[in-house]
């Protein structure tokens, strides 16, 4: 049965952030996951964990001027030092939090020499990769639609299988977004098969719209099934928008909670 995490980023947002775990853990959920955890202190992210008993299964390195429309800097030329100065802050979180896997985000490419942007990328994942290495945590990479996201560097499962193949690290994970991969390209359950032994985190939301996955045209009872039949581990992370609130919204929920 496949285990779910709760995106405190997007789910419970009827709460201040640091109450959302106790919401999460109050609705079943064993495992939350979260975009950036920087505007709190260590201490704040890592206590409640330990409080409501949840699992911290994923987070995102950061990623720029967030407020100001950046979606991260792995591909941005010229910004390499930023860059490196991140990955000392993330493993603060995430030796915290224990979390096994940090998304390292591409950025936007706009006006960037594509040549370029791809050398930075492949040098920045790299180097996140033999960083992150020795403390037994992965780097997560997440092709994003471009209907979402126009001009985010990253898009399509194949270029992401191929920066993987191509620098040969064992701890660079593809994050496999369910919406994501039916707004770019369709045939989710099939290529979830084909890139499987790639996979290092799931994610999971309704399409078109990106709300409840018991909305849109995918039909997760049977890509459930699937995660099951490959043995997937980890959690799948729940991150939606819920459309009428969180709560009202999880009765897709109810046979995979906590009892």
């Amino acid at each position: 049965m496949p285990r779910f995490a709760a995106n405190l980023s997007m789910m419970f947002t009827e709460v201040p952030f640091l109450e959302r775990y106790e919401k999460a853990a109050k609705a079943g959920f064993t495992a939350v996951e979260y975009l950036l955890p920087y505007a709190f202190s260590v201490e704040e992210v890592a206590a409640p964990l330990a409080k409501y008993n949840l699992t911290q299964a994923l987070f995102n390195m950061p990623a720029g001027e967030w407020d100001k429309g950046e979606k991260g800097i792995a591909a941005l030329p010229g910004r390499e030092a930023e860059f490196a100065k991140s990955l000392e802050t993330t493993l603060a979180y995430a030796k915290a939090t224990k979390v096994p896997m940090v998304h390292c985000m591409a950025g936007y490419a706009k006006g960037v020499d594509m040549a370029e942007a791809e050398r930075v990328y492949k040098a920045n994942l790299a180097k996140a990769a033999d960083f992150f290495a020795p403390h037994g945590i992965k780097v997560g990479i997440e092709p994003i639609n471009q209907r979402s996201m126009p001009g985010y560097f990253l898009r399509t499962l194949q270029q992401a299988v191929g920066y993987i193949e191509e620098l040969g690290r064992p701890n660079i994970k593809l994050q496999f977004d369910f919406f994501h991969v039916q707004m770019e390209e369709g045939c989710v359950a099939l290529k979830l098969r084909e890139n499987y032994k790639y996979v290092g985190h799931c994610q999971l939301a309704g399409a078109p719209e990106r709300n409840e996955p018991d909305t849109g045209e995918l039909r997760y009872e049977y890509i459930f099934k699937v995660v099951d039949e490959l043995g997937y581990p980890g959690y799948i992370g729940c991150e939606y928008n819920p459309k009428n609130g969180t709560e009202a919204g999880l009765g897709w929920f109810a046979p995979y909670k906590k009892k």
